[in-house]
């Protein structure tokens, strides 16, 4: 994961599973209401076509099974080498594996009782994550530590978040953190890939270096002093932050934005109060309105 492809693309996935996720988690609050909610660690695929039921599980098996191979396989197929860190990234993808294979298994069991079990995995994916990230083998330093130090924050809101919303899974404020939370980090990875590895847009006074054998960069960012170290890290904390602000204002877009159906009901039923009223009786209205639709 070294390279600016191996941040973007997992990036990526995560937040085009953030925003699915965000999506649906405040859809299903404003159909199902305060006291119907239950947050869900996945959602069924809107679809005639049953198989793509559980397309998300699916995809989150498939490109698990194959960063993970090509995590182990390495720039070399054919030597087989120990390396502990794409050891340590491919077991991070092997416990969303674990998660989502077990996910499938338990919606397709006759029994109810395990929607537990799902979550309890689902926190172990972003527990692993976050120990694997905290204990890394390769010495996060300088300007690229920081950047990691500040994935970790995000990963431990995912973990906290998990955990709450499969004790108490009514909690919408539980499940849009969580839900928010991966968006963050799908793009917080976006963001680590073109500032860390695009010598182009390395901080003034920095510059990229190392190399991985096969001329894909995989150094981290030096700077020349430590005045320029400081600046480089509060353009980090900047993009944090804008990064952070930007999410936000789209998760309010999206809890404010009014549902059309519900609109309508509720202009119907206001109709149906004014010509009740007129007639002495609001249910005589109602029963106009829905007589007339």
């Amino acid at each position: 994961m070294g390279t600016f492809v191996g941040h973007f693309v997992p990036g990526l996935a995560f937040t085009i599973l953030g925003l699915w996720h965000t999506h649906n988690t405040i859809r299903s609050y404003k159909l199902k209401g305060p006291s119907n909610f239950s947050s869900s660690t996945w959602f069924p695929f809107p679809s005639p076509i049953s198989i793509l039921h559980h397309l998300e599980l699916y995809i989150l098996v498939s490109f698990s099974v194959l960063a993970a191979v090509l995590q182990l396989l390495g720039s070399d197929p054919l030597t087989l080498s120990f390396n502990p860190v794409d050891f340590e990234h491919a077991t991070m993808f092997l416990h969303v594996v674990i998660y989502s294979a077990v996910a499938i298994a338990v919606d397709v069991s006759p029994s109810e009782t395990l929607s537990g079990l799902v979550g309890a995995l689902a926190a172990s994916v972003f527990g692993q994550e976050l120990f694997l990230l905290h204990f890394h083998s390769t010495d996060h330093v300088g300007l690229e530590g920081h950047y990691h130090w500040l994935l970790q924050v995000i990963v431990a809101v995912s973990l906290l978040a998990t955990i709450v919303t499969t004790g108490a899974p009514n909690s919408f404020v539980a499940a849009v953190l969580r839900s928010v939370s991966v968006l963050f980090q799908g793009v917080w990875f976006i963001v680590m890939g073109f500032a860390l590895w695009v010598p182009s847009l390395a901080p003034k006074g920095c510059h990229a270096v190392g190399s991985g054998s096969t001329g894909h960069r995989h150094g981290a960012i030096a700077c020349g002093t430590e005045e320029a170290g400081r600046r480089a890290v509060a353009l980090a904390n900047l993009q944090y932050s804008w990064t952070l602000a930007g999410i936000s204002i789209l998760t309010a877009y999206l809890c404010l934005k009014p549902k059309i159906k519900c609109m309508e009901y509720r202009r119907l039923q206001s109709l149906g109060l004014d010509i009740g009223q007129a007639s002495g009786d609001p249910s005589d209205g109602l029963k106009q309105v829905h007589a007339s639709v």
